[in-house]
Protein backbone atom coordinates (compact mmCIF):
# COMPACT_ATOMS: atom_id res chain seq x y z
CA UNK A 1 0.00 0.00 0.00
CA UNK A 2 1.67 3.20 -1.07
CA UNK A 3 1.39 6.68 0.30
CA UNK A 4 -0.05 9.53 -1.70
CA UNK A 5 2.89 10.74 -3.72
CA UNK A 6 1.63 13.40 -6.08
CA UNK A 7 3.57 16.63 -5.83
CA UNK A 8 1.89 19.36 -3.83
CA UNK A 9 2.30 23.10 -3.60
CA UNK A 10 2.32 25.35 -0.59
CA UNK A 11 0.98 28.88 -0.42
CA UNK A 12 3.81 31.27 0.35
CA UNK A 13 3.83 34.32 2.57
CA UNK A 14 2.52 36.47 -0.25
CA UNK A 15 -0.39 34.10 -0.81
CA UNK A 16 0.71 33.49 -4.38
CA UNK A 17 4.23 32.05 -4.51
CA UNK A 18 4.40 28.28 -4.70
CA UNK A 19 7.11 25.79 -3.87
CA UNK A 20 7.05 22.33 -5.37
CA UNK A 21 7.74 19.49 -2.99
CA UNK A 22 9.36 16.18 -3.93
CA UNK A 23 7.31 13.06 -3.34
CA UNK A 24 6.38 12.59 0.31
CA UNK A 25 3.86 10.75 2.40
CA UNK A 26 0.96 13.07 3.20
CA UNK A 27 -1.18 13.62 6.27
CA UNK A 28 -4.18 15.89 6.76
CA UNK A 29 -5.73 16.94 10.07
CA UNK A 30 -8.85 14.88 9.36
CA UNK A 31 -6.93 11.65 8.83
CA UNK A 32 -4.63 12.36 11.76
CA UNK A 33 -7.71 12.88 13.93
CA UNK A 34 -9.18 9.62 12.61
CA UNK A 35 -6.14 7.68 13.85
CA UNK A 36 -6.22 9.43 17.22
CA UNK A 37 -9.91 8.60 17.56
CA UNK A 38 -9.59 4.97 16.46
CA UNK A 39 -6.80 3.34 14.44
CA UNK A 40 -9.33 1.01 12.81
CA UNK A 41 -11.40 4.02 11.69
CA UNK A 42 -8.26 5.38 10.00
CA UNK A 43 -7.74 2.07 8.24
CA UNK A 44 -11.35 1.88 6.99
CA UNK A 45 -11.17 5.43 5.62
CA UNK A 46 -7.62 5.80 4.37
CA UNK A 47 -6.50 2.29 3.45
CA UNK A 48 -9.66 0.27 2.72
CA UNK A 49 -11.42 3.44 1.53
CA UNK A 50 -14.80 2.02 2.41
CA UNK A 51 -17.61 4.19 1.08
CA UNK A 52 -19.65 6.39 3.40
CA UNK A 53 -23.03 7.79 2.54
CA UNK A 54 -23.15 11.49 3.47
CA UNK A 55 -25.72 12.47 6.06
CA UNK A 56 -28.05 15.43 5.96
CA UNK A 57 -25.96 17.17 8.63
CA UNK A 58 -22.79 16.73 6.59
CA UNK A 59 -24.43 17.97 3.40
CA UNK A 60 -25.84 20.94 5.30
CA UNK A 61 -22.37 21.75 6.60
CA UNK A 62 -21.01 21.68 3.05
CA UNK A 63 -23.81 23.97 1.92
CA UNK A 64 -23.28 26.51 4.72
CA UNK A 65 -19.52 26.62 4.13
CA UNK A 66 -20.17 27.26 0.44
CA UNK A 67 -22.62 30.06 1.14
CA UNK A 68 -20.15 31.78 3.47
CA UNK A 69 -17.47 31.41 0.79
CA UNK A 70 -19.73 33.07 -1.75
CA UNK A 71 -20.93 35.74 0.70
CA UNK A 72 -17.48 37.31 0.80
CA UNK A 73 -17.53 37.65 -2.99
CA UNK A 74 -20.17 40.34 -2.51
CA UNK A 75 -19.30 43.99 -1.81
CA UNK A 76 -19.01 44.55 1.95
CA UNK A 77 -22.24 46.52 2.27
CA UNK A 78 -24.22 43.69 0.62
CA UNK A 79 -23.12 40.98 3.06
CA UNK A 80 -26.38 40.85 4.96
CA UNK A 81 -28.46 38.02 6.47
CA UNK A 82 -30.94 38.41 3.62
CA UNK A 83 -28.18 38.11 1.03
CA UNK A 84 -26.84 34.96 2.68
CA UNK A 85 -30.33 33.44 2.84
CA UNK A 86 -30.84 34.20 -0.84
CA UNK A 87 -27.65 32.32 -1.71
CA UNK A 88 -28.74 29.07 -0.11
CA UNK A 89 -30.86 27.57 -2.90
CA UNK A 90 -28.60 28.49 -5.84
CA UNK A 91 -25.57 27.17 -3.98
CA UNK A 92 -27.36 23.91 -3.16
CA UNK A 93 -28.30 23.49 -6.82
CA UNK A 94 -24.69 24.05 -7.81
CA UNK A 95 -23.52 21.47 -5.29
CA UNK A 96 -26.06 18.97 -6.63
CA UNK A 97 -24.85 19.57 -10.17
CA UNK A 98 -21.28 18.79 -9.06
CA UNK A 99 -22.24 15.86 -6.81
CA UNK A 100 -25.72 14.45 -7.60
CA UNK A 101 -25.38 11.87 -4.81
CA UNK A 102 -25.93 14.65 -2.28
CA UNK A 103 -29.62 14.49 -3.19
CA UNK A 104 -29.77 11.13 -1.41
CA UNK A 105 -29.70 12.88 1.97
CA UNK A 106 -33.18 14.28 1.31
CA UNK A 107 -36.53 12.58 1.67
CA UNK A 108 -37.61 14.12 -1.62
CA UNK A 109 -35.14 14.63 -4.43
CA UNK A 110 -35.62 17.95 -6.21
CA UNK A 111 -36.60 17.74 -9.88
CA UNK A 112 -33.62 18.21 -12.20
CA UNK A 113 -34.98 21.47 -13.65
CA UNK A 114 -36.97 22.61 -10.74
CA UNK A 115 -35.21 25.05 -8.51
CA UNK A 116 -36.04 25.88 -4.93
CA UNK A 117 -33.38 28.81 -4.55
CA UNK A 118 -29.80 29.50 -2.97
CA UNK A 119 -25.64 29.35 -3.71
CA UNK A 120 -22.01 27.48 -3.03
CA UNK A 121 -20.05 25.38 -0.38
CA UNK A 122 -16.78 24.91 1.47
CA UNK A 123 -15.78 26.12 -1.90
CA UNK A 124 -17.62 24.65 -4.78
CA UNK A 125 -14.71 25.67 -6.97
CA UNK A 126 -12.08 23.97 -4.80
CA UNK A 127 -10.61 20.62 -5.81
CA UNK A 128 -12.67 18.85 -3.16
CA UNK A 129 -15.95 20.61 -3.92
CA UNK A 130 -18.94 18.65 -2.84
CA UNK A 131 -17.03 16.92 -0.08
CA UNK A 132 -17.76 17.34 3.57
CA UNK A 133 -16.44 20.48 5.09
CA UNK A 134 -15.04 19.98 8.47
CA UNK A 135 -11.66 18.45 9.04
CA UNK A 136 -11.69 15.92 11.85
CA UNK A 137 -13.34 12.57 12.34
CA UNK A 138 -16.56 12.26 10.40
CA UNK A 139 -18.68 9.78 12.28
CA UNK A 140 -21.72 9.08 10.20
CA UNK A 141 -23.69 7.12 12.75
CA UNK A 142 -27.15 5.67 12.91
CA UNK A 143 -29.66 6.37 10.21
CA UNK A 144 -31.66 9.51 10.90
CA UNK A 145 -34.90 10.60 9.27
CA UNK A 146 -34.22 12.30 5.96
CA UNK A 147 -35.43 15.89 5.87
CA UNK A 148 -37.61 17.39 3.19
CA UNK A 149 -35.87 19.89 0.95
CA UNK A 150 -37.60 22.91 2.50
CA UNK A 151 -36.62 21.82 6.02
CA UNK A 152 -33.05 21.10 4.90
CA UNK A 153 -32.60 24.53 3.32
CA UNK A 154 -34.38 26.22 6.21
CA UNK A 155 -31.98 24.65 8.70
CA UNK A 156 -29.06 25.94 6.62
CA UNK A 157 -30.49 29.46 6.80
CA UNK A 158 -30.84 29.12 10.57
CA UNK A 159 -27.14 28.26 10.83
CA UNK A 160 -26.33 31.32 8.75
CA UNK A 161 -28.35 33.42 11.19
CA UNK A 162 -26.05 32.03 13.87
CA UNK A 163 -23.07 33.23 11.87
CA UNK A 164 -24.39 36.79 11.77
CA UNK A 165 -24.87 36.65 15.53
CA UNK A 166 -21.13 36.20 16.10
CA UNK A 167 -19.66 38.21 13.20
CA UNK A 168 -20.48 41.13 10.96
CA UNK A 169 -19.01 40.27 7.54
CA UNK A 170 -19.47 43.87 6.40
CA UNK A 171 -16.53 44.77 8.64
CA UNK A 172 -14.25 42.01 7.37
CA UNK A 173 -12.07 41.57 4.31
CA UNK A 174 -10.56 38.08 4.50
CA UNK A 175 -7.08 37.74 3.05
CA UNK A 176 -7.74 34.18 1.89
CA UNK A 177 -10.64 31.72 1.81
CA UNK A 178 -10.64 27.96 1.32
CA UNK A 179 -6.86 28.08 1.08
CA UNK A 180 -4.80 24.93 0.67
CA UNK A 181 -1.71 25.19 2.86
CA UNK A 182 1.04 22.60 3.11
CA UNK A 183 4.59 22.06 4.24
CA UNK A 184 7.08 19.23 4.76
CA UNK A 185 8.03 18.57 8.37
CA UNK A 186 11.25 16.84 9.40
CA UNK A 187 12.06 16.38 5.71
CA UNK A 188 9.74 13.40 5.47
CA UNK A 189 6.06 14.17 5.94
CA UNK A 190 3.91 16.55 3.91
CA UNK A 191 1.11 17.96 6.07
CA UNK A 192 -1.67 19.85 4.36
CA UNK A 193 -5.24 21.04 4.68
CA UNK A 194 -7.82 23.64 3.69
CA UNK A 195 -8.32 26.70 5.88
CA UNK A 196 -11.87 28.07 5.83
CA UNK A 197 -10.69 31.64 6.23
CA UNK A 198 -7.48 33.51 6.94
CA UNK A 199 -7.62 37.11 8.17
CA UNK A 200 -4.53 39.31 8.14
CA UNK A 201 -4.33 42.53 10.17
CA UNK A 202 -2.56 45.66 8.85
CA UNK A 203 0.29 44.72 11.21
CA UNK A 204 0.57 41.30 9.55
CA UNK A 205 -0.99 39.28 12.37
CA UNK A 206 -2.82 36.14 11.26
CA UNK A 207 -6.22 34.88 12.42
CA UNK A 208 -7.26 31.39 11.34
CA UNK A 209 -11.04 31.00 11.25
CA UNK A 210 -12.92 27.71 11.03
CA UNK A 211 -16.70 27.42 10.69
CA UNK A 212 -18.39 24.63 12.66
CA UNK A 213 -22.00 23.79 11.87
CA UNK A 214 -22.41 21.36 14.75
CA UNK A 215 -23.01 22.38 18.34
CA UNK A 216 -20.19 23.73 20.48
CA UNK A 217 -18.44 20.75 22.13
CA UNK A 218 -18.10 20.25 25.82
CA UNK A 219 -14.70 21.08 27.25
CA UNK A 220 -13.58 17.46 26.97
CA UNK A 221 -13.97 17.62 23.18
CA UNK A 222 -12.68 21.17 22.67
CA UNK A 223 -9.12 19.89 22.21
CA UNK A 224 -10.31 17.75 19.29
CA UNK A 225 -11.51 20.85 17.47
CA UNK A 226 -8.36 22.80 18.30
CA UNK A 227 -6.19 19.94 17.01
CA UNK A 228 -7.28 20.83 13.49
CA UNK A 229 -6.48 24.52 13.91
CA UNK A 230 -3.10 23.81 15.51
CA UNK A 231 -2.35 21.71 12.43
CA UNK A 232 -3.01 24.75 10.23
CA UNK A 233 -1.09 27.04 12.60
CA UNK A 234 1.95 24.77 12.35
CA UNK A 235 1.86 24.90 8.54
CA UNK A 236 1.54 28.69 8.53
CA UNK A 237 4.37 29.07 11.02
CA UNK A 238 6.68 26.85 9.00
CA UNK A 239 5.82 28.39 5.62
CA UNK A 240 5.37 32.05 6.55
CA UNK A 241 7.47 32.39 9.67
CA UNK A 242 4.52 33.81 11.60
CA UNK A 243 2.68 32.19 14.48
CA UNK A 244 -1.04 32.98 14.05
CA UNK A 245 -2.24 35.47 16.65
CA UNK A 246 -5.63 33.78 17.01
CA UNK A 247 -7.16 30.41 16.15
CA UNK A 248 -10.92 30.99 16.03
CA UNK A 249 -13.72 28.41 15.98
CA UNK A 250 -17.15 29.78 15.07
CA UNK A 251 -19.93 27.46 16.23
CA UNK A 252 -22.87 28.58 14.14
CA UNK A 253 -25.54 26.36 15.69
CA UNK A 254 -24.94 27.76 19.19
CA UNK A 255 -23.66 31.18 18.03
CA UNK A 256 -20.49 30.75 20.09
CA UNK A 257 -16.89 31.77 19.49
CA UNK A 258 -13.83 29.93 20.77
CA UNK A 259 -10.52 31.80 20.48
CA UNK A 260 -7.14 30.27 21.19
CA UNK A 261 -3.71 31.90 21.07
CA UNK A 262 -0.88 29.47 20.22
CA UNK A 263 2.81 30.02 20.94
CA UNK A 264 5.86 28.96 18.94
CA UNK A 265 7.04 26.53 21.64
CA UNK A 266 3.62 24.91 21.67
CA UNK A 267 3.63 24.49 17.89
CA UNK A 268 7.10 22.95 18.04
CA UNK A 269 5.77 20.38 20.52
CA UNK A 270 2.72 19.86 18.31
CA UNK A 271 5.00 19.19 15.33
CA UNK A 272 6.70 16.43 17.31
CA UNK A 273 3.29 15.03 18.19
CA UNK A 274 2.26 14.93 14.52
CA UNK A 275 5.49 13.15 13.57
CA UNK A 276 5.01 10.62 16.37
CA UNK A 277 1.47 10.06 15.18
CA UNK A 278 2.71 9.46 11.65
CA UNK A 279 5.32 6.99 12.88
CA UNK A 280 2.55 5.14 14.71
CA UNK A 281 0.49 5.05 11.50
CA UNK A 282 3.52 3.77 9.59
CA UNK A 283 4.13 0.99 12.12
CA UNK A 284 0.47 -0.01 12.13
CA UNK A 285 0.50 -0.20 8.34
CA UNK A 286 3.69 -2.25 8.20
CA UNK A 287 2.22 -4.68 10.72
CA UNK A 288 -1.30 -4.46 9.26
CA UNK A 289 -2.40 -3.89 12.83
CA UNK A 290 -5.11 -1.24 13.21
CA UNK A 291 -6.94 -1.97 16.42
CA UNK A 292 -10.35 -0.59 17.34
CA UNK A 293 -10.48 1.97 20.12
CA UNK A 294 -13.99 1.80 21.59
CA UNK A 295 -15.48 5.02 22.92
CA UNK A 296 -18.78 6.86 23.07
CA UNK A 297 -18.07 7.99 19.51
CA UNK A 298 -18.68 4.44 18.31
CA UNK A 299 -22.41 5.19 18.45
CA UNK A 300 -21.97 7.48 15.45
CA UNK A 301 -19.55 5.35 13.44
CA UNK A 302 -20.71 4.14 10.03
CA UNK A 303 -18.40 1.10 10.03
CA UNK A 304 -19.88 -0.97 12.86
CA UNK A 305 -20.71 -3.81 10.43
CA UNK A 306 -16.94 -4.24 9.82
CA UNK A 307 -15.79 -3.69 13.40
CA UNK A 308 -14.81 -6.66 15.62
CA UNK A 309 -16.15 -4.80 18.66
CA UNK A 310 -19.62 -5.18 17.12
CA UNK A 311 -19.10 -8.70 15.82
CA UNK A 312 -18.00 -7.57 12.36
CA UNK A 313 -15.01 -8.59 10.26
CA UNK A 314 -12.74 -6.06 8.51
CA UNK A 315 -12.16 -6.68 4.79
CA UNK A 316 -8.85 -8.25 3.72
CA UNK A 317 -5.99 -5.79 4.02
CA UNK A 318 -5.44 -4.40 0.50
CA UNK A 319 -2.11 -4.81 -1.26
CA UNK A 320 1.37 -5.18 0.20
CA UNK A 321 1.95 -3.34 3.48
CA UNK A 322 4.69 -0.91 2.55
CA UNK A 323 3.64 2.61 3.42
CA UNK A 324 0.50 4.06 4.96
CA UNK A 325 -2.02 5.49 2.58
CA UNK A 326 -2.22 9.18 3.16
CA UNK A 327 -5.27 11.28 2.78
CA UNK A 328 -5.75 14.98 2.44
CA UNK A 329 -9.43 15.20 1.78
CA UNK A 330 -11.89 17.25 3.81
CA UNK A 331 -14.70 15.99 5.88
CA UNK A 332 -18.00 17.58 6.93
CA UNK A 333 -18.72 19.42 9.99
Amino acid sequence: MTAETAQRTTIGADGESEAEFPRHATLSPSRAADFKTCPLLYRFRSIDRLPEQPTADQARGTLVHAVLERLFDLPAEQRTPAAAAALVTPVWQRLLAAEPALADVLAVTPAPDGPPSDADAPNADAPDAGAATTDGPVLVGRAAPQPELADFLGAARTLLDGYFTVEDPRRLEPAERETLVSTVVDGQLLIRGYIDRLDVSPAGELRVVDYKTGGAPREAFESRALFQLKFYALVLWRTRGVVPRVLRLLYLKDAEVCDYTPEAEELARFERTVLALWRAITRATELRDFRPKPSRLCDWCSYQAYCPVYGGTPPPFPGPAEEPVSSSGRSPG
